[in-house]
């Protein structure tokens, strides 16, 4: 029998109405078999989730020792959720154990964890489930580091003898117990790690989008949906800003070949978008790119020195910089005599005139500045390499639109093109490329 691994996000736990709704798509199908669970989203635009809840309550902790008012919150919303779903289960024993742990551990990755701890432990009562706990076959070293192949045994070999399962998503634990979390969105990563272990089919990654779509719908007007991208994509378009899934999750899938389906729980009938490790080439070759992305939010730092190329660890020395005052960077595109370093400003912000500094000292340029207020593009796919002029269509179209290019970089394998814009032109930038490719 198939198996397919299932995960529901935060607006799919958020409510009775919703969880009932994420049930009858379980039961529909009887190869989805093992269920990961994110903690209950936002209701409305009013509402808090459960994890922003829970760190309020580590807090609390923190600052006044106790958080019972802000867990009274998360009390409430558990007790509707039960009682809205008509099930013949006391959570209380449940609530109380988790505040009480809480208090004990004083630990802000376990407080995040309880929320979905708790839905998983509602989700399995709905479905009539068993319930595993992730602490139990979530593997993270004492320093919070996740063991994807010790997790990876340990998953499958409680898993082969468990027909059907509903396991929180988001967290682990080390082997003296301690709770571990990956980072925000790491259910994702959860799901893809179970559908390895147990070698599923597919990994059905529901939400409340249809998909990926071309570009952001709050920018572009009625963007069209993505049916296919590779994973490759998938990591480009998700680092650029397209928050639909965790950039993390392709990791454990991609190496058994699984492929990821993102659906709409409220939309069960769309199709949604297939992430796979290979787009077919007839696909490729239809369309010359596969989606838009960006953000805003980033500074260049222009370097120019005369024969720069021709002074052996140039850009090495000049890195060295940004690495003392642990400043990433995003891009770096170079000229005879210049250089360019793309950051992010929340990496660079209060070192500026520090990393100016010691820039001068390092390398003695002829000229060095920030230029802040910029925003970044990248414009991704497959087909961009069987289709010549792609740079100068992009180009053009900016031009058109009366945009200044501030940088551009394309990859030596011609899957993106990222170019950078002043932050107030972001939005016409992206509009003007989508125009140009819309037809792909």
């Amino acid at each position: 029998m198939k198996v397919k691994v299932v995960k529901f996000g935060g607006t799919s736990m958020a409510d009775a109405k919703a969880i009932t709704q994420s049930a009858k798509i379980v039961l529909s199908d009887e190869s989805r078999r093992y269920v990961v669970v994110s903690a209950p989203g936002k209701r409305n635009s009013q509402d808090h989730k459960v994890t922003d809840l829970l760190y309020a309550c580590y807090h609390d902790i923190e600052i006044n020792g106790e958080c019972k008012a802000t867990f009274d919150k998360i009390r409430v919303r558990f007790r509707e959720i039960v009682q809205d779903l008509g099930l013949d289960f006391d959570i209380e024993p449940y609530l109380d154990k988790a505040e009480e742990e809480m208090l004990k551990y004083r630990s802000s990755e376990f407080c995040a964890s309880r929320g979905e701890y708790l839905s998983a432990v509602v989700f399995s009562k709905k479905l009539g489930y068993q319930f595993v706990d992730a602490k139990d076959i979530f593997v993270f070293s004492d320093r919070g580091e996740f063991d994807a192949e010790a997790t990876n045994a340990k998953v499958g070999e409680t898993l082969k003898n468990i027909e059907r399962a509903v396991i929180p998503g988001f967290f682990g634990a080390d082997e003296n117990g301690n709770v571990h979390t990956f980072s925000r969105g790491g259910s994702d990563v959860s799901g893809a790690v179970i559908a390895r272990a147990v070698g599923a089919s597919i990994y059905e990654n529901w939400t409340d989008v249809s998909g990926f779509l071309t570009s952001d719908p709050r920018i572009v007007n009625n963007p069209a949906p993505i049916e296919m991208l590779s994973y490759r994509e998938l990591r480009e378009l998700s680092y650029m800003g397209a928050n639909v899934l965790h950039p993390e999750s392709i990791f454990p899938v991609r190496i058994s070949n699984i492929p990821i389906n993102i659906r709409n729980t409220f939309m069960p009938e769309a199709k949604g978008t297939m992430i796979v490790s290979q787009v077919p080439q007839e696909r490729i070759k239809e369309s010359s790119i596969t989606g838009i992305a960006g953000k805003k939010g980033y500074s260049i730092v222009f370097i120019e020195k005369s024969m720069m190329n021709s002074e052996l660890g140039f850009a090495r020395r000049v890195l060295s910089v940004f690495e003392y005052y642990n400043v990433s960077f995003e891009h770096m595109p170079s000229g005879i005599d210049t250089l360019s370093i793309v950051v992010a400003d929340s990496e660079i912000a209060g070192k500026e005139d520090v990393i100016v500094d010691r820039i001068q000292k390092t390398v003695n340029p002829d000229h060095i500045e920030i230029k802040t207020g910029v925003s970044l593009i990248a414009t991704v796919g497959h087909g961009m390499s069987y289709n010549p002029g792609m740079a100068a269509r992009l180009c053009s179209a900016l031009a058109k639109a009366n945009i200044n290019i501030k940088m551009i970089d394309q990859g030596s394998s011609e899957l993106n093109i990222i170019v950078a814009v002043a932050t107030g032109d972001y939005e016409n930038a992206i509009n003007a490329i989508y125009n140009e490719f819309k037809n792909r």
